[in-house]
């Protein structure tokens, strides 16, 4: 016993066993798992601000005796910022576990070559177009958002609509300011929340009455930084919300993000098919082969809300089946004309809220439509390409 005390002594304390004798040393530590997981939970994903696990950036994760090892996984091939998470990681470890041996393996997700490096934590992209202003493309596309919202989905709005961006009175935040947060030396901007969805406009940048006046690069600089700079959530759906025609915006979308679909928006008069069938026509085209998910027909009669029964068609009929036949895509939806469509929107209240309402159950049944013409289309399709300017 002797022998042992003066040659061998033991000390245990905590999680670390420590045995020492002349000239050696040995530390043994017991690793408490969910310190590591919860120290690990401080790391951010530069992509979306939520913590490296819950964006299921790890992977492979083990603790043998004082050894931690796991994969870091990154959609894209960005040497700086896998250096900043991978060393992010080390230092969170070793402040609880300052004995630890780490070793951390980084690897891209989308090796084959699928065109998933933009808003990876994003399931589908939806674009909400019209060839021409005045159909109500902004009130359908806030209301099909609060819809699939409704739904149980994950949404998020871009305004797109940069030279008369009108979300933010339609869901009642004006004059609210998105915040901007430091993220591995970047600045990142945090969308507004509200009415559970995640919400970006250049409306919430500038005074309600500031023009806004931009051409080319600044239009395509500002669609680029709605959708790389800014902290999106794991999301279903992104329903972006176009400006009506085909131009800087529409082409720097199709070639930032890969879009699951596009809705059609047109009222029933011809003026008005004419134009959205040449706005459609432009995702049709070979080089930028965006699906079109549906029509939806927009003003397709006044009904008083005193009188549901009655249909007044005012703008004619027809557009909508007129615009999905040439489209070979469903007539999604038909939107009559009622006066709390307007009031809700000016109240920033969409009417998609009111499930009791007319309208309150129209746009449930557009959201319905939509979410299924989206399923249909990822379960026929290839994912779509972002297009490659050369």
């Amino acid at each position: 016993m002797e022998f042992i005390d003066s040659f061998l002594t033991a000390y245990i304390g905590g999680s670390r066993l420590i045995i020492s004798a002349p000239n050696v040393s040995f530390i043994f530590i017991k690793m408490d798992n969910n310190i590591i997981v919860n120290a690990l939970r401080n790391v951010k994903n530069p992509q979306n601000g939520v913590d490296i696990l819950a964006s299921k950036m790890v992977e492979d994760f083990r603790i043998v005796g004082n050894s931690v090892s796991f994969s870091l996984v990154f959609p894209s091939n960005d040497a700086s910022l896998k250096s900043e998470i991978h060393d992010a990681c080390h230092l969170a470890i070793l402040q609880v576990y300052p004995e630890a041996d780490i070793n951390i393996h980084l690897k891209l997700k989308h090796a084959d070559g699928t065109n998933n490096e933009v808003l990876p934590q994003v399931k589908n992209i939806i674009a909400v177009a019209s060839g021409k202003g005045g159909v109500g493309k902004s009130t359908i596309a806030v209301n099909l958002a609060v819809g699939l919202s409704k739904l149980g989905y994950k949404v998020g709005i871009i305004d797109a609509d940069l030279y008369g961006p009108s979300i933010p009175t339609m869901l009642g935040i004006q004059g609210q300011r998105p915040r901007v947060e430091l993220l591995y030396g970047k600045h990142k901007i945090v969308p507004i929340s509200a009415h559970g969805m995640s919400i970006i406009s250049i409306g919430l940048i500038v005074e309600p009455e500031q023009a806004v006046v931009l051409r080319g690069p600044r239009l395509a600089g500002l669609i680029k930084q709605f959708v790389s700079e800014c902290l999106w959530p794991d999301l279903d759906y992104i329903v972006v919300d176009l400006p009506p025609g085909t131009g800087d915006v529409q082409l720097t979308l199709v070639q930032t993000v890969p879009l699951t679909g596009v809705v059609m928006v047109t009222t029933p008069q011809e003026v008005a098919v004419i134009d959205a069938v040449k706005a459609m026509h432009m995702f049709m085209l070979d080089n930028i082969n965006v699906p079109i998910l549906g029509v939806v027909e927009n003003m397709s009669w006044f009904t008083p809300e005193e009188l549901p029964e009655n249909k007044y068609f005012i703008f004619g009929k027809g557009g909508g089946e007129r615009l999905s036949s040439i489209a070979e895509a469903p007539l999604l939806g038909q939107i009559p004309i009622v006066q709390n469509v307007r009031e809700a929107g000016d109240n920033g209240n969409p009417v998609a809220h009111d499930e009791n309402s007319l309208l309150g159950r129209t746009f449930r049944d557009l959201a319905l439509s939509v979410s299924k013409a989206v399923d249909h289309r990822n379960s026929n399709l290839a994912p779509t390409q972002t297009v490659k300017v050369h």
